[in-house]
């Protein structure tokens, strides 16, 4: 195995002069966050799964030799294209990979590491132990069965990390009770309009087409009440409490 240059420690650097992509400043922050538990809810666009496949090749080839990464999304397609982003980036920083031998869609680093991405079925995830990072894209739609059955992954692993990321669908399932609970993950929101790639012009567009409430959870990740949703949750909430002053009638 190559001994790697000791500026491959810095992920940043990683980014920008072995994978010849420059992060901005959101991406940047997350790059260098440290926490072992990361939730992400940005807009649409914003590069959610590319730079977690950037944080997820510095952690397979730099920061945790001989370790496991696993991806879990709603489907097996989606999984496997964020594990097409991992080997892309592997092949540009130099890296020579392989299938793991075992499953389907994975690959193998010459240091032993390996990435698997999975579909989100609760009865596909189970075989797998002591991953040092477990992935969960587009968390919003994976089913809460599914995280139940990701956590324990991590029971063993003492330095294990897990990243959530996601553009929200409405206010209900483990992505927003996570981000709106008080455990401590580190939390990072972008908007659409903190993403220098977006125009405005299109966000105009967007609104107009897609119409406020839409427009909000894609764009300016708000977990908004479903569309079909004929009253909303505060009313909801209101028509229930016991406190009658809340009516205001």
């Amino acid at each position: 195995m190559r001994l790697l240059p000791t500026q491959f420690l810095d992920v940043v650097w990683f980014a920008r002069e072995r994978l010849g992509f420059e992060p901005d400043e959101a991406q940047t922050a997350l790059l260098r966050a440290a926490a072992p538990r990361v939730i992400l809810n940005c807009t649409r666009q914003w590069g959610k799964s590319t730079i977690v496949a950037i944080l997820a090749v510095h952690h397979l080839c730099v920061a945790s030799p001989q370790s496991l990464a696993v991806i879990v999304s709603p489907s097996q397609r989606q999984s496997a294209e964020m594990l097409r982003k991992v080997s892309g980036f592997c092949r540009r920083a130099g890296l020579a990979i392989s299938g793991d031998g075992s499953n389907r869609f994975s690959l193998l680093l010459e240091n032993g590491s390996r990435a698997v991405a999975l579909p989100g079925n609760e009865a596909t995830i189970r075989g797998f132990s002591a991953p040092s990072l477990v992935i969960v894209d587009e968390a919003a739609m994976v089913p809460d069965a599914v995280y139940r059955a990701v956590r324990p992954m991590l029971a063993a692993s003492r330095e294990g990390r897990l990243i959530l990321l996601s553009t929200p669908r409405g206010r209900h399932g483990f992505f927003h009770a996570e981000w709106t609970s008080n455990r401590p993950w580190h939390r990072i929101s972008v908007p659409a309009s903190r993403c220098p790639r977006i125009a405005p012009e299109f966000l105009e567009e967007e609104r107009a087409s897609l119409g406020d409430m839409a427009f909000r959870q894609e764009y300016e990740c708000e977990f908004a009440d479903a569309r079909e949703q004929l009253f909303s949750r505060e009313l909801l909430s209101t028509a229930l409490s016991k406190d009658h002053s809340a009516w205001n009638v």
